[in-house]
């Protein structure tokens, strides 16, 4: 379960607050959607909870079944379930998407005290993911996200999170810049990886994505604060209102 209180960010370069005391609780197996304006705070959200630089917790605590994030190294994060799709994956020329997956499974695999995954292990269990996913195998040869669209960098993104198997996946506009085919095999991907365990926190602009993903809870967000939370039905109001009401509410 992943559970955020009170918590306050800002940028380390500028005394300038993002997260103005953000309380958001994801149980396990449910999956929560975040939506609101430009500059809500959204993806700042994502990367505080992923480990990323640039940003000074100033007040209150994330933790991952009990586990207090804030205290770790992103690789830390990663050890015990936190996975991270970002907005836009980067590329690694040179980096063959093969060995870029079986280095990142054993690195998790040793740091948890299991066992590293064999050679022939790795690529059985590979090739099995890529099936189910409906990835074409030429993929995995390639060299991270080198040359891909941007569909089948998302795609590739879902497969990393199949072999990781994290339990809890943290989704930063993975809509951004696809078609609607596209959309559509990167949320079949995600709900590929629903198993009533797993987590799934995703961020979006539009109700189109959660077409596809359906939420159990929609969050909105607004000047660093969630300032509504509903059904999937609120993800419609906003839809087809804009978010003007639900901020004149709040104002």
């Amino acid at each position: 379960m992943l559970k955020i209180e009170n918590l306050h960010v800002k940028l380390e370069v500028e005394d300038k607050e993002i997260l103005k005391g953000i309380t958001l609780t994801v149980p396990d197996g449910e999956v929560h959607a975040i939506m609101g304006p430009n500059g809500s705070g959204k993806s700042t959200m994502s990367y505080v909870l992923s480990g990323k630089n640039g940003y000074q917790v100033t007040g209150g605590s994330a933790h991952l079944d009990g586990t207090n994030l804030l205290d770790m190294d992103p690789d830390e994060r990663a050890a015990i379930g936190l996975f991270l799709a970002f907005q836009y994956p980067v590329e690694i020329p040179g980096v063959g998407n093969m060995t870029f997956l079986r280095t990142a499974v054993n690195s998790q695999r040793k740091a948890r005290g299991e066992k590293e995954l064999s050679s022939g292990e790795f690529l059985k269990l590979i090739r099995a993911k890529a099936a189910s996913l409906k990835i074409d195998a030429e993929m995995l040869k390639r060299p991270v996200n080198v040359g891909f669209s941007g569909g089948e960098k998302k795609r590739n993104e879902i497969l990393q999170m199949a072999m990781l198997e994290p339990k809890m996946c943290i989704l930063d506009e993975t809509d951004s810049g696809l078609d609607v085919d596209a959309m559509k095999l990167v949320s079949e991907g995600v709900n590929a990886l629903r198993d009533g365990k797993r987590s799934f926190l995703v961020i979006t602009h539009y109700q189109r994505l959660l077409d596809h993903i359906k939420p159990d809870v929609v969050h909105i967000m607004a000047d660093g604060r969630i300032i509504k939370s509903g059904g999937p039905d609120l993800a419609l109001e906003v839809e087809n209102n804009g978010y003007a009401d639900l901020l004149a509410e709040v104002a």
